[in-house]
């Protein structure tokens, strides 16, 4: 197969950064739609965009898309389709389903049909009548959206945001494919300091310490298609030497996570290590309202609570007031912060320069920016 129709999901605000991220992998021919990133490739394709995409939540091969509105349509459109391309007789291929103001809105249904079309199909290519369906898995989706149908077999397995180093979950868990957007919109720099005063199980550090040293988000994990025959193992391991061969290992980092709560700490520091990232990172439990620091210009990326309780709302009203305080004092500093609370730029005393919607799970969120004064250009002196 030359070409390969395919799909990178992202969380809804996340597409463009998604996109972004394939362009600079070599994917240009794209189209960008909400939750998810269209682009073309083949299968290499497949094996880098797993590696290497921060923001997306998996890669779809897109095997199918067209109008349905009975379930006729859905068989006969179904069957249609080249399953036997991807499919081996043995595969083990559940389907999954959602709709989307469509007319065959009981997914249900629409799953049992694409089930029996596609093995319809497959008896035409395997002469025989039960698939055992013992082999690798395929795992296809239809998906429904204002009666159009796009049927797809997922590539990745696990969601993409589970990098293989977080073991340990501490309390609301911010998504590494997230705190991986904060840290791009932040347009940080591995030569600034990068502080979280809120760093929990330490995901924000992590995701900073791996984009700094360009180490692949995929390298310590593997992939659903990885077990399959239609990708050449050759591939993937060409694929990961390449992720290894382009990993900064001389890079100069100064990141820091603070937090109050020592024991969700002990979490990061094994987070970190199990990232390979922990010497770049210095963790220290400190409160928020002794957030201090000698470096003249920094990036504060934060996510704090949120008071989303009703029981919460008075302390972390209180907080966000602290957080003003504190910041301020840091004047030469950005800083960036992650919350769903309606009144934080009143709370925190001042409008940020920017602010952008965005999910955090199902909560809708902001994200705002305060920026500060750019360090003085270092003039070298060719002379000397």
């Amino acid at each position: 197969m030359s070409e390969i129709n395919l799909i990178a999901t992202a969380v809804f605000g996340l597409e463009a950064l998604v996109a972004k991220e394939l362009a600079f992998l070599g994917y240009n021919d794209q189209k960008v739609e909400n939750g998810r990133v269209y682009f073309k490739g083949d299968e290499r394709a497949i094996c880098r965009a797993n590696m290497w995409l921060r923001k997306a939540e998996r890669v779809l091969i897109q095997v199918g898309q067209f109008e349905a509105r009975t379930f006729e349509e859905l068989f006969e459109k179904t069957k249609a389709l080249p399953w036997e391309e991807w499919l081996p007789r043995d595969a083990n291929f559940p389907v999954e389903g959602k709709s989307v103001k469509s007319t065959l809105f009981s997914v249900s249904d629409c799953q049992a049909i694409v089930k029996k079309a596609i093995v319809e199909r497959m008896k035409e290519k395997y002469p025989v009548q039960w698939f055992e369906e013992t082999g690798p898995r395929y795992t296809i989706e239809v998906g429904f959206l204002k009666d159009v149908a796009t049927l797809t077999i997922d590539t990745s397995g696990a969601g993409l945001h589970k990098r293989g180093y977080r073991k340990l979950v501490g309390n609301a868990p911010l998504k590494e494919t997230l705190a991986s957007a904060l840290i791009t919109l932040s347009r940080w720099r591995p030569e600034r300091v990068l502080l979280d005063p809120f760093c929990g199980s330490g995901t924000i550090p992590i995701e900073a310490a791996l984009q700094g040293l360009n180490i692949a988000p995929g390298i310590q994990r593997s992939f659903v298609a990885e077990e399959w025959d239609n990708i050449p193992k050759e591939l993937w391991k060409e694929t990961r030497e390449e992720a290894h061969d382009l990993i900064k290992k001389g890079e100069k980092l100064d990141i820091e996570g603070f937090d109050k709560d020592g024991e969700v700490l002990k979490l990061a520091r094994f987070h970190a290590r199990k990232a390979g990232v922990e010497e770049y990172i210095h963790f220290q439990e400190r409160d928020v309202a002794e957030l201090s620091s000698k470096k003249k210009y920094g990036y504060i990326l934060c996510n704090p609570p949120y008071g989303e309780r009703l029981e919460e709302r008075k302390e972390v009203d209180r907080l966000y007031k602290e957080m003003g305080k504190v910041f301020k004092k840091l004047d030469t500093w950005s800083y960036y912060v992650l919350t769903s609370h309606p009144d934080f730029q009143k709370l925190f005393g001042e409008r940020a320069n920017k602010n952008r919607k965005l999910y955090n799970g199902r909560i809708q969120c902001y994200y705002y920016q305060y920026y500060g004064p750019r360090p003085p250009r270092v003039i070298k002196n060719e002379n000397v």
